[in-house]
């Protein structure tokens, strides 16, 4: 009995069900009142189905949920609101043609007809400050990184003060001192009676700040609140893919060829119209992969743009001598530069077009797929199914909506798409963020071949450790201007990469 007076939230039995998938299979998950849970899986194992069912998206064909010891039926997110469960999603629930207090007012019932808007922003503005979760209030949306719009999905939760939060993967763009002090607030609010169920990749991450882990494979329990004391890394990886998981890549020797990139005293601005690159110089050789580490907002994804033709700058950008800056996107895609962008899901894919289309978007009118003014669908099937088998895409078949795909195989798609191109350059923007432990070494072993295949890879993360494991190189990036850049990557200085992160220039 004092066992379940202590529980926030309990999962019995839960079973859903879509057209042809069992996503969650009899699974429970117990969430004790002033605990981290942590919820592991590979993507497409149901972690996401099953959080979206407690928070009120989905409802279960099967199964109970209690909450504060009440068995509830949620109809709607706004049931689960109100018996105070939080969701801060993966993918952002935002509506890019408001502000960020508007997104975050939206649906509060209290706010009234008429708003003050200074009041309700002075009071972001301060919950923001609180939890070093910096981002304008006044901002829209569309303005914002990826970074800052995932800042604001945890500051929609925070203000409306959930005594059980869903975070899913909510440090995947923070810096190493900007997780070091969510996580101490995290375990503040825990010790003031807040749950918190914690998702993610980052298994020393989970470690570390976890008291009990849950594990689903393929929608079924692999592990059921096991004590987080009794785990390692090892295990844990051991028990989300079925097998022994190498958490290092083998990065062969490579002597660097010409320069492929060369930028030189490019500066661009942002969607807001601010500065956002500085007069930024780097060069990028074949067979060489040079790492972009940084705080998100800070120029990366304007670098990828200006170079892959998507955004205007002043400055030269040449690729194999010829220049770039400012040229057609359908320039750089000619003279062989692949581009895998950090939004794989509306910049890198056409959601509502099957696997086989999304394959074809960037050579539809080339041999063997265009012909004249038609394209050989059975020939781009063809293909397609090919690069299924070959890249390991998880799909009923090739004709699978790309919305329907997991985070892993939607990304392995658009590398499948941009490696088939036989690129000179490309620009991988944060191509394993949110990705299991599976699909990350799957992808980093990609990188690794093309960089073998004497490609001039830029790669630009998030995730220091990816970064100093597959790097010839590193350069920091802050507010738009390169920090230093660390040629013996394999020594390199963490703590120093962190100072240069936040604009310290370190001798």
């Amino acid at each position: 009995m004092e066992e379940k007076e202590a529980l926030a939230v309990e999962m019995r039995n839960i079973t859903i069900k879509f057209p042809g998938v069992l996503a969650n299979d009899n699974v429970n998950l117990t969430l004790k009142k002033g605990e981290i849970h942590a919820l592991l899986g590979e993507n497409g194992a149901g972690k996401s189905t099953l959080m979206n069912c407690l928070a009120g998206i989905n409802r279960p064909n099967a199964g109970e949920i209690w909450v504060d010891g009440q068995l509830q039926s949620f109809s709607s997110p706004k049931d689960a609101i109100k018996s105070g469960i939080g969701m801060v999603h993966q993918h952002f629930m935002l509506v890019p043609t408001q502000t960020v207090t508007e997104n975050i007012l939206l649906g509060l019932d209290n706010v009234g007809f008429f708003m003050n808007m200074r009041k309700y922003e002075q009071e972001i503005r301060e919950l923001a400050d609180q939890y070093s979760l910096h981002v304008d209030p006044e901002a829209y949306i569309w303005q914002l990184s990826v970074g800052e719009q995932q800042r604001v999905e945890i500051l929609k939760m925070l203000y409306r003060g959930a005594n059980i939060l869903i975070m899913d993967e909510p440090t995947a763009v923070l810096a190493p001192q900007e997780i070091e002090g969510l996580m101490d607030t995290l375990r503040a609010m825990t010790e003031r009676g807040k749950s918190i169920i914690f998702i993610s990749h980052k298994l020393n991450e989970v470690k570390s700040i976890a008291d009990r882990v849950t594990v689903l494979r393929k929608g079924k329990l692999t592990a059921e609140g096991l004590p987080m004391d009794d785990m390692d890394r090892k295990k844990l990886a051991e028990l989300m893919v079925g097998r022994t998981v190498l958490f290092t890549v083998f990065k062969e020797e490579n002597e660097p060829g010409d320069v492929v990139l060369d930028v030189q005293g490019v500066s661009a601005l942002n969607k807001r119209g601010v500065p956002a690159l500085r007069e930024l110089s780097l060069q990028v050789r074949a067979g060489e992969i040079l790492g972009i580490a940084g705080v998100s907002g800070n120029g990366q994804s304007e670098l990828a743009e200006v170079i892959t033709g998507l955004r205007e700058c002043t400055g030269s950008i040449t690729v194999n001598g010829e220049q770039m800056a400012n040229a057609h996107p359908l320039k750089a895609i000619e003279r062989g530069v692949a581009h895998i962008p950090e939004d794989r899901n509306k910049v890198g894919s056409s959601p509502n077009l099957s696997i086989t289309e999304n394959t074809i978007i960037k050579d539809y009118k080339e041999d063997p797929i265009g012909e004249g003014w038609q394209i050989n669908f059975l020939k781009a099937a063809e293909r397609a199914s090919g690069l299924k088998d070959k890249y390991d895409i998880l799909a009923p078949n090739v004709e699978t909506m790309a919305r329907k795909l997991s985070g892993g195989n939607l990304q392995k798609v658009i590398l499948a798409r941009e490696i088939t191109t036989q690129p000179k350059l490309m620009i991988a923007v944060q191509p394993t963020r949110g990705l299991d432990i599976g699909a990350i070494e799957s992808i980093q072993n990609l990188l690794l071949e093309q960089r073998k295949n004497g490609t001039a890879i830029l790669l630009i993360s998030e995730e220091l450790d990816e970064l100093v494991s597959l790097s010839d190189r590193l350069s920091v990036i802050h507010e738009g201007k390169i920090m230093g850049t660390i040629e013996d990557v394999e020594n390199a200085n963490i703590e120093e990469i962190g100072l240069m992160m936040t604009g310290e220039k370190v001798s």
